[in-house]
């Protein structure tokens, strides 16, 4: 089969690998949709910067597949072939109180193997994945929310979670890429009163209003302040989450919320400059870090998603055939993008 690797210069190349045969506990995927997450281009595409559990090992890249079990291993515990699912991205020893917790993200054992980094991933017809990883995708959510759900998804259902958001909460999210939009959808689909959102790229904050997700489209941010003012009753947000990885935007998502509020750090790298009296001590106000998610908690967002009935398809801007896996990448490089789905039909 012909999969897509990353050799760290902006470029896509090919490689053929035969398709291995399952084993203990191991399933053949049919990839249906595979996605492109920010940090395949921070870390890989542009240059192999990550090191430990971020280190590229030159193999087939995609972390974020939705497809059809086609053949099992033997000693299989759930999974049957034409099962739906996608795949948690990081295949953890299973024995750690990490992995015990489901939290397989933050295993430290020489085991553990994620998914388009150090284990062949989802850029190619079929995956070689562990029945442990999957997560079962249900018959009405598409395969490219499914793919969604297995990074970006899980990752903001985690944050959100943490934050015990509610209908009771007014929001703020500071970038508007895949991942800020995806945050938007879950506080509106969590019944948020308001939900206000920020980009520096105006066409972002375009699109969110477009699609129904921000209530104001305001890029002056002394005005868009104002707006938060005047529908909260002068309280400001009470929720925020920062989806920009930037310093200016932790900065904002702090300057955006009132007392007793509660600030999530989602977006990578960088740094966070503040000043802990006026911005976070003298309004008792928390910050939360959250990085990804674990393996129940995701499925548990799939099992929202059918039961509440909403998607992540309308944030799904452009769709590439499996022959155009290098001008998917270079689309999500330009950083103007919704979420890119590579389909393989």
């Amino acid at each position: 089969m012909r999969g897509a690797i990353l050799p760290g210069n902006a470029t896509v190349a090919y490689v053929e690998k035969d398709l291995p045969n399952p084993g203990f506990g191991e399933v053949i995927i049919q990839t249906k949709s595979s996605g492109i997450c920010g940090s395949d281009l921070k870390y890989i595409y542009n240059g192999h910067i990550g090191t430990g559990g971020a280190r590229y090992e030159n193999v087939i890249v995609g972390h974020e597949p939705a497809g059809v079990v086609v053949k099992c291993g033997s000693h299989m515990k759930r999974t049957s072939v034409n099962d739906r699912v996608c795949i948690y991205h990081i295949s953890g020893c299973g024995m750690c109180s990490e992995c015990r917790k489901g939290y397989m993200i933050s295993c430290k054992s020489h085991h553990r193997k994620a998914y388009g980094w150090q284990r062949d991933g989802g850029m190619a017809p079929y995956i070689l994945a562990e029945e442990k990883d999957l997560i079962q995708l249900p018959d009405n959510i598409s395969f490219n929310s499914g793919a969604v759900i297995a990074c970006g998804g899980g990752t903001v259902f985690e944050a959100v979670s943490r934050l015990g958001l509610s209908g009771f909460d007014s929001v703020f999210v500071c970038g508007l890429g895949p991942v800020g939009l995806i945050t938007l959808i879950l506080a509106k689909a969590l019944g948020a009163r308001f939900v206000f959102g920020y980009d520096k790229d105006f066409k972002r904050s375009e699109f969110a209003f477009d699609k129904g997700l921000i209530d104001v489209n305001v890029n002056d941010l002394n005005e868009l302040k104002n707006h938060i003012l005047d529908s909260t009753n002068g309280d400001l947000c009470n929720r925020s989450f920062d989806c920009s990885g930037t310093d200016q935007g932790r900065k904002l998502c702090l300057d955006m919320t009132g007392d007793w509020s509660r600030v999530s750090l989602i977006g990578e790298l960088n740094s966070f400059t503040f000043y802990p009296s006026p911005d976070l001590l003298h309004k008792n106000s928390t910050i939360y870090g959250s990085w990804v998610t674990s393996t129940w908690r995701m499925e548990e967002l799939a099992k929202k998603m059918n039961h509440y009935g909403f998607t992540f398809d309308s944030i799904i801007t452009h769709t590439f055939n499996s022959s155009e896996i290098d001008l998917a990448y270079s689309t999500a490089n330009e950083g103007s993008s919704g979420k890119i789905v590579v389909e393989f039909l």
